[in-house]
């Protein structure tokens, strides 16, 4: 069962990272010419260190139809390598044109979860839940993103609380009616930057996992995170992409190498932040 497999796939890496395989042209080191190679280059050093990919389709879209074959060869890749992948693709839409976004992805056995809009509310994500259900697979719904900008909307007041709160609270009991054990198969998106949110939306999201971005480069720490979780770090997908795909230009090593070493130091990072957090917790008691 995916959520399980997810599960285990950070127990076994000692890992809550996802790696975002957001892959411009321009990322790539001299002397690698393709995004695929790249691509595989990053997932044949990250095997046993992370659990999953993401992959944010726009990197790809850009490029036509060569960057569409890029994506699902990096999405197929990552299966035969052992990995959970994410098609970052936001979604959301009505009717028909809802369930042929979600057969065009859920339906191919290299993509395990997909990332949604829930904006047009219901009936623009339940053609994902069912084939969600259908195909063993998973999505995550956007609550409170990363960027700047999203309190524009995200924090607009409705009925006494924040919208967020209020689609973290819809997309819990949205969730219910696909629970895969532990977990539902649906779980929600929630930044790093805003960890006051983050924390908030964990107390009413509490059988969804979160994908978390913003760490990283965006200015999100694992300090702000693990305090944000008081300590608990199940149930989590930390997301890093740019630190991790251009750390050779840093290092000056083997894109490769330095890659493997990025995460390593982030697991670690991640680690001692929640043991940090669980201290300071004890201490209080």
């Amino acid at each position: 069962m995916l959520m399980q497999r997810l599960a285990e796939g950070i127990d076994r890496t000692g890992n809550p990272s996802v790696i975002g395989l957001d892959t411009k042209t321009g990322y790539l080191p001299q002397g690698v010419t393709e995004v695929a190679e790249f691509n595989r280059g990053i997932m044949d050093a990250l095997c046993g260190a992370v659990a999953a990919v993401k992959i944010q389709i726009a990197m790809y879209e850009e490029r036509g139809l060569r960057g569409m074959a890029d994506f699902f060869d990096a999405a197929e890749y990552a299966k035969e390598k052992g990995f959970i992948v994410i098609a970052d693709v936001k979604r959301g839409d009505i009717g028909d044109t809802a369930a042929s976004y979600s057969k065009a992805y859920l339906s191919k056995d290299c993509i395990d979860f997909v990332t949604l809009n829930p904006y047009l509310g219901y009936d623009s994500l339940q053609p994902f839940f069912e084939d969600c259900g259908r195909y063993d697979k998973g999505a995550f719904v956007l609550v409170k993103t990363s960027n700047k900008g999203c309190a524009d909307i995200q924090n607009l007041m409705t009925e006494g609380r924040p919208l967020y709160e209020a689609v973290a609270q819809k997309v819990t009991a949205w969730g219910k009616g696909y629970m895969d054990g532990e977990y539902s198969r649906i779980g929600g998106v929630a930044g790093a930057t805003y960890p006051g949110e983050l924390r908030r939306i964990r107390s009413i999201m509490k059988e969804c996992f979160l994908l978390i971005p913003g760490y990283g480069a965006q200015g999100g720490t694992a300090g702000d995170i693990a305090a944000a979780l008081d300590g608990n770090e199940r149930g989590i997908l930390i997301n890093s992409s740019r630190k991790v795909l251009l750390a050779y230009r840093k290092s000056g090593r083997d894109y490769r190498d330095a890659a493997r070493d990025e995460v390593l130091r982030m697991r670690e990072e991640i680690s001692d932040a929640f043991a940090n957090s669980r201290k300071d917790r004890q201490d209080l008691i």
